[in-house]
Order: structure tokens, then sequence, then C-alpha cells
């Protein structure tokens, strides 16, 4: 298990695209510049929309694991 510590964490569990992007959006913004999200998604489609979401935005996903159907990212918000 990854020792993150996140400073919020979205729970998106039972969401179905397009919910947990968009409810990664509102949160991201929220967050302060530099902070660390993990985001829990069961979802599949996170698999490719979190990491082109952090690609087209400029955050870092910092890691990003499965365990038994539920997905999780760490997600670092730019600094800018």
């Amino acid at each position: 298990m990854t020792d993150f510590t996140p400073d919020a964490v979205l729970d998106a569990t039972g969401l179905n695209c397009p919910e947990p992007v968009m409810m990664l959006h509102q949160y991201i913004r929220d967050l302060a510049p530099g902070g660390l999200l993990k985001v829990i998604a069961t979802d599949p489609s996170t698999r490719r929309d979190i990491p082109k979401f952090c690609g087209f935005l400029d955050h870092e996903l910092v890691e990003q694991q499965e365990e038994a159907g539920t997905y999780l990212y760490w997600i670092r918000k730019k600094l800018d």
C-alpha cells in the first residue's frame, strides 16, 4: 500500500462516468497548489479518464492502484 498522506479524499465509489471526473474537477479546484488528493473509485473508466484529466490540466498522477475492483489515485495539484 502506498504511504501517501492526502490533504483531501474524494470517494467516488458507486459513481459512473462522467461523475467521478466532474467531482474530481471540483475537488482539485478547492485544493491548495501542491496539495495531494486521494481518489477512490469503482468505475473502470477512471483508469482512462483520470490520467487524461491529469495530463490535460498538468496535475501529477503520483500513483494509481487497483484493489479488488476499487481504483485508487493520488493526484498532486499543479503549483500554478
